[in-house]
């Protein structure tokens, strides 16, 4: 009975895996097994030792931390989860064991300042590993996660670093107590016995949840079943050839559910498309990096909505933008036009194939641009450009541009250098940023497109946008990068009021006053896009609440959050690629997929 037990549980953890594999496959469709066996594996996990509160970790800025492991079986979905949160290196410490010392351990994790450790009642009787510990925890931070049945606790008896015990031996208990060390779910228990002098009967600390969980459907109400519509609707956008893949997320009450890949990178079909890919999110960076720093200077009380561009930028003060305010700005209220002219003004002079001092600004490989061309070109045009619909809805790049401006005039940072260290670093979103190649290789990314007319190159990891990509790929309107769950993380923190890991980022009210409605004339709020109160438009989907905002992307894009139904939903394609075509947006795919979420919420269990 046992054995059968056990080999269940491997095969709701083997579903798991493949759920959140980078490739396109079907949901476990044991979803309630894995639940009941998550809330068994709750029951059985207590924390011991949390005096300082190391658990849950909330400061993710200086945190070089790795995890360490010996007997562990379920390692690597230990490791797997933990990575989830933000990196973590991971080391097999029975190598340490054999042929080399526990010295050269010590020597080969030094410049970690925390280190965890996981632990089997096998490794505790090994005191080579035990003298490890009790070396290394008055240096650094050390975290231990146990399992086993209790037994040894007593040979931790004189360790006050923090530990995670779960009596009961399973993957997902490995999952759920990686997920624990994070704040992703909540330990609510404490001893119920006694295992020896210091951890006796009532012992343990119990915690909130502060972040994301990785969990099944089940757990918020949704049949597994139910979503499988998501595959049909995706699997008919690439074999119409609408995108070469897709990436899908689902996040509800604060649980990633659902996050799926589909497709290849081209329809070459070479790469296949991984929950990790790193997409040009196109204008969501209007809200995902431009927006998040108007409201975190909004908070600061050094961006004034009603203060004009005249007041910020002394270029702007004898132009006809002196007196647009930064909420027309936001509202894309204030009169811009769409865009300025971008590569067809480009002069042959203007570029190089070569980069050198006078043509320092790559905007793609084979493609320099000279220096000073922003100063000396785009922004004279920006500036001196028409206002000629001001008090209407005008959708405009201008208007991001303008914030960039503004911003980095406000804080003498540059908008990419303010936005991953105040944002993206202490939220643990290890992807998203401008530039992705000065990080990443060209293979995690999804091209876009084959440009045959200015830049004579795919585009592969350099910007899509052209403004953009003239401005060196960082501009307000367009450049970011991210994979799903980057973007899960940033609007769960929005979902959750500007809260996320502990930390406050923006203010409630910010964030009810900038996505809120704020305008006669349109559905906008501030920087974000809203639900169409016009019935025939569906936008952004027929079933979404009028509390919906989030922004598409041109390059196939779009994050929308709902509060009423407490929804992330991110869909993350390369529709434009190798050139751009509007099925996307003609069958309706990423509405669909929206819809169909709603659907299975509305279906319940």
């Amino acid at each position: 009975m046992r054995g059968n037990k056990r080999s269940l549980v491997c095969v709701l953890f083997l579903g798991f895996i493949i759920f959140n594999s980078a490739c396109a496959q079907n949901p476990p469709l044991t979803g309630k097994a894995y639940l009941k066996e998550q809330t068994a594996v709750e029951q059985s996990t207590v924390l011991l030792n949390n005096e300082k509160q190391l658990i849950p970790i909330q400061n993710l800025n200086d945190l070089k931390a790795i995890s360490i492991h010996f007997s562990d079986i379920y390692a690597h979905a230990f490791d797997s989860l933990l990575n989830k949160y933000t990196q973590i290196d991971t080391l097999d410490g029975t190598n340490y064991l054999g042929a080399k010392s526990i010295g050269n351990l010590d020597q080969d994790t030094r410049f970690y300042n925390m280190l965890i450790i996981q632990l089997t009642d096998a490794d505790l009787n090994n005191q080579q590993i035990l003298n490890f510990i009790t070396t290394n925890e008055p240096l650094k931070n050390v975290i231990i996660y146990y399992w086993g049945n209790g037994s040894s606790l007593i040979k931790l008896n004189n360790i006050n670093a923090p530990i995670i015990w779960s009596s009961r031996v399973s993957p997902v208990a490995a999952l759920y107590s990686a997920q624990a060390v994070f704040g992703g779910v909540p330990i609510t228990q404490r001893l119920k016995k006694n295992y020896s002098t210091k951890y006796k009967a009532n012992a343990g600390f119990l915690t909130t949840k502060i972040r994301l969980q990785y969990t099944v459907p089940e757990d918020a109400g949704i049949k597994s079943e139910n979503l499988l519509a998501i595959d049909d609707i995706a699997r008919e956008a690439i074999s119409n050839h609408a995108t070469p893949g897709c990436v899908v997320l689902v996040a509800r009450d604060g649980k990633v559910i659902f996050n799926k890949a589909y497709g290849f990178h081209t329809y070459s079909n070479e790469i296949p498309e991984r929950i990790t890919d790193i997409f040009d999110l196109a204008s969501m960076t209007k809200i995902s990096a431009t927006t998040m720093e108007a409201m975190q200077l909004y908070d600061l009380q050094k961006l004034n909505l009603d203060s004009t561009a005249g007041t910020y930028l002394a270029l702007a003060r004898n132009t006809n933008k002196k007196d647009l305010t930064v909420r027309e700005i936001l509202e894309h209220q204030a009169g811009l036009i769409p865009d300025i002219a971008t590569f067809e003004k480009v002069k042959p002079s203007d570029h190089s194939a070569d980069s050198s001092a006078s043509y320092p600004t790559k905007v793609n490989d084979g493609y320099y641009l000279r220096k000073n061309y922003f100063e000396d070109v785009m922004w004279p045009d920006m500036l001196n450009s028409p206002v000629r619909t001001r008090g209407k809805y005008v959708y405009s790049d201008l208007s991001m541009c303008f914030m960039q401006q503004i911003e980095e005039t406000l804080t003498s940072t540059p908008l990419n250098d303010y936005v991953k260290t105040h944002f993206y670093d202490p939220l643990g979103m290890q992807d998203a940023g401008f530039l992705p190649l000065y990080r990443f290789s060209a293979s995690q990314i999804p091209p876009t497109e084959n440009d045959r007319e200015y830049r004579h190159a795919l585009l592969d990891g350099y910007v899509h946008d052209p403004t953009a990509a003239l401005m060196g790929g960082v501009a307000g309107h367009a450049g970011l990068f991210a994979n799903t769950n980057d973007l899960a993380i940033l609007y769960q923190m929005m979902l959750n009021r500007g809260s996320y890991g502990g930390i406050q980022y923006i203010k409630p009210e910010t964030v009810d006053l900038f996505t809120a409605k704020q305008s006669d004339v349109s559905r906008r709020g501030l920087g974000f896009d809203r639900w169409d109160p016009v019935a025939d438009h569906n936008y952004p989907s027929k079933l979404a609440s009028s509390m919906t905002y989030g922004h598409t992307g041109f390059t196939g894009t779009c994050v929308w959050v709902d509060p009423k139904y407490n929804l992330v939903y991110v869909f993350l394609s390369n529709r434009v690629h190798p050139n751009v075509g509007n099925k996307l947006g003609t069958m309706n795919i990423r509405p669909r997929i929206q819809d169909a979420i709603y659907e299975a919420i509305n279906k319940g269990l």
